[in-house]
């Protein structure tokens, strides 16, 4: 909440296998004889991959990575690249409690102490802004597009990536107004 003068914040996740799908369009015969033109529920699938962001929480910003798999591996080398885009700044990263997020003996944090990970509550990982930007990429990029390939698919996530950091501005989280209520009747008290 109150991160040191001139710390960097980025809320850190990964979205795995965001499948690459063919998916099955043109001309629909509808029962009463007339055809539309659109999609069916058909598809080939033609692999898939992992999208790995950063999200900056002051300036909306996204730093995005493309893995085959979701490992600790692939999760070191994008804190790897998010440590090379921003060289000699305090960084402070919100994650969520995934195994591949926290070892028991964490020999890369004690290369990188200018780096601090904050774990969200378990079953809480929705507390994580980048999961925010998931949505907007999945609901705005993704459905119902088909792709013939992975690499294409990491393409138009990367162009949406780019037109986003274009205009991109911080989330405001606000609290919704909560009206107390009494407390409702049962169905027997309704019967006297």
């Amino acid at each position: 909440m109150n991160p040191p003068q001139n710390a960097l914040v980025l809320c850190v996740d990964e979205k795995p296998s965001i499948q690459a799908l063919e998916r099955a369009q043109g001309w629909l015969r509808l029962p009463n004889g007339k055809a539309l033109n659109g999609f069916s529920h058909g598809y080939k699938r033609h692999g898939t991959t992992t999208l790995f962001a950063a999200f900056d929480i002051v300036t909306g910003q996204v730093l995005a990575g493309h893995y085959t798999r979701r490992r600790r591996r692939e999760f070191l080398d994008f804190m790897n690249e998010i440590v090379a885009t921003y060289p000699n700044r305090e960084i402070h990263v919100v994650l969520d409690n995934l195994n591949t997020h926290k070892p028991k003996e964490d020999r890369w944090l004690k290369r990188h102490p200018q780096v601090h990970l904050h774990f969200t509550p378990t079953y809480s990982s929705w507390l994580n802004q980048v999961e925010c930007w998931f949505s907007i990429l999945s609901e705005q990029a993704l459905t119902g597009v088909s792709f013939t390939s992975p690499g294409q698919l990491r393409e138009a996530i990367d162009k949406f990536v780019s037109a986003y950091n274009e205009t991109a501005a911080p989330f405001e989280w606000k609290k919704a107004v909560v009206h107390p209520t009494g407390l409702k009747s049962k169905c027997s008290d309704l019967c006297k």
